[in-house]
């Protein structure tokens, strides 16, 4: 049985966001593996604090993220 792990930021992304990151995701594992595998696809979503992530030495929050994001 597959595990897929999926770290963000916690408050960045949407309940809706983070369903189709879980769908997308056992889709692709399921055209990798075979549609036999779907029922044991496991996905995870982990949620880290912000300020507990960081990237070139600098913490980051949802805003930065979104900031980001909007380009």
């Amino acid at each position: 049985m597959p595990l897929v792990t999926i770290e963000v930021i916690k408050d960045v992304f949407a309940p809706e966001q983070k369903a189709e990151m879980i769908a997308k995701v056992t889709d692709t594992m399921v055209g990798i593996e075979g549609e036999a595998l779907r029922g044991v696809t496991w996905v995870r979503i982990v949620e880290i604090e912000q300020g507990d992530w960081g990237i070139g030495g600098q913490t980051l929050r949802a805003a930065d993220v979104k900031a980001m994001a909007a380009g």
